[in-house]
């Protein structure tokens, strides 16, 4: 009998602390003196909420694997508790917990690229290969675009509270309406556009979300929802992760970065074709629609510059025309001679001065590199300038490759004194690009701001 009781006991205190794993803290049956601290802090028991339903996720996630998650929930509990009430221990403590928790569920879940994923990929390179070799990704993501099938329409109300339109748009049915009203379609702060496509195959049309948020980054936000009965509902996403990557497809930034999206259909598959460019080379991102993406066909498309200066410079803001003398033109044309026309190389390893240092003036740093950057352009490279006889520092900077059939690329030659890190002058710098090849790989997607 008393064999019996023990092992009811010892049962009923493995299940509860097979709960206290999953669900997080119980305040009403807070003992210890770490357990009254997170229920006595508002943050921490938030942070512990958090990570019981991230917890919960992961085994959900990973049924093969539940023995050693349970262990290393447990060895994780026993570091927590030597926080004692150390609230900036503790806290830190739960923030790592929920980064490895996410880790791990991202992995779990994360679709992995079939056969017919990297088909496609390799179908999109052999195109982009035998297409204009200065604009080959235009032309042939612009064949493949999804052209037909699909209706666009806007959010309604200020930023603050736009909403879905108060009647149906043109081009929605009505049991697309209906199912758009059923659902729980973000509609806080931005305004969004939308799009209704079938982006699985399965004969019904899905929904694209594209929020506006603005900010210093001019973001966007690329989320997706599939038609699922009578309603419409997010793709996958980790528990508590809105303000994560994981909470949305993706992201576009229209400031400090060079991106892009196109929805192309290949072998009969639909993808969100994101993509981040820099000098020298266009990366394209295969996304499926209504996964969690992880690692991700890709498709680079290298570039070589021929980099000229124009003699005639136009000032960008005053409109004023100038007409460069030989002597600078020369100059400033054999400094572009120092640069890399195939990749950006930021401000390079600084190991040597750019120009003689003085016995005295401004400290070494400043003879070494042009200075520090700006995170709305891409440092190419920086380089002396001779100019009779004197020697200033140069950097060529640009907007993360972007191009256009009337200027090619367009980046700045800047040039400064060494002496002072202040002033100088930039000078328009023009350059024509030429495809130098394409490859395939699998891999994570990298640029993004919110993946």
């Amino acid at each position: 009998m008393y064999t019996k009781g023990r092992w009811i006991l010892s049962a009923c205190a493995l299940l509860s602390t097979e709960h206290a794993l999953a669900t997080g803290m119980d305040c009403t049956k807070a003992v210890s003196i770490v357990e009254k601290s997170i229920c006595a802090n508002t943050a921490l028991y938030a942070l512990d909420t958090q990570m019981g339903a991230a917890y919960r996720a992961l085994v959900k996630a990973s049924s093969e694997q539940q023995v050693e998650l349970r262990t290393a929930q447990r060895a994780w509990l026993k570091s927590r508790d030597r926080c004692v009430e150390d609230v900036a221990c503790l806290d830190q403590r739960y923030r790592e917990r929920l980064q490895e928790l996410r880790a791990q569920w991202s992995d779990a879940v994360a679709y992995r690229p079939d056969d017919v994923d990297k088909l496609a990929s390799e179908d999109l390179r052999q195109a982009i290969e035998k297409s204009d070799p200065e604009f080959p990704l235009g032309r042939v993501l612009g064949s493949l675009t999804v052209k037909v099938g699909t209706t666009d329409f806007s959010s309604e109300g200020a930023d603050d509270e736009s909403h879905l339109p108060t009647t149906a748009p043109a081009g929605v049915t009505k049991d697309e309406w209906k199912a758009l009203a059923a659902s729980e379609i973000p509609g806080d702060y931005g305004t969004r556009s939308y799009t209704l496509m079938d982006l699985d195959g399965d004969g019904l049309r899905d929904l694209v979300v594209d929020t506006y948020t603005g900010g210093t980054g001019l973001f966007e936000y690329i989320d997706t929802f599939r038609r699922s009965g009578d309603v419409f509902v997010k793709r996958v996403a980790a528990p508590d992760s809105e303000t994560s990557s994981e909470s949305f497809l993706f992201s576009l930034s229209g400031r400090g970065a060079n991106q892009t999206v196109t929805w192309v259909k290949i072998r009969g598959r639909i993808y969100a074709a994101y993509q981040n460019s820099y000098y020298g080379v266009d990366h394209v991102y295969l996304l499926n629609p209504l996964k969690l993406n992880g690692d991700v066909p890709t498709v680079s498309v290298n570039y070589r510059y021929e980099l000229s200066v124009p003699k005639t410079q136009k000032d960008e803001e005053t409109g004023v025309v100038t007409v460069l003398d030989a002597a600078l033109h020369t100059a400033l044309t054999q400094a572009l001679s120092e640069v890399s026309k195939t990749e950006a190389k930021d401000v390079g390893d600084q190991s040597r001065p750019l120009c003689p240092i003085p016995p005295t003036g401004e400290g070494d740093g400043a003879y070494s590199s042009y200075g520090t950057g700006h995170y709305t352009f891409e440092i190419v490279g920086d380089m002396p300038i001779t100019l009779g006889g004197d020697c200033y520092i140069g950097r060529l900077m640009d907007w993360f490759g972007g191009y256009n059939a009337k200027d090619g690329l367009y980046a700045q030659l800047l040039m400064r004194k060494p002496e002072t890190v202040d002033g100088g002058r930039g000078y328009q710098v023009n350059g024509r690009r030429s495809m130098t090849g394409v490859t395939t790989s699998v891999g994570k997607v990298e640029g993004d701001n919110g993946i």
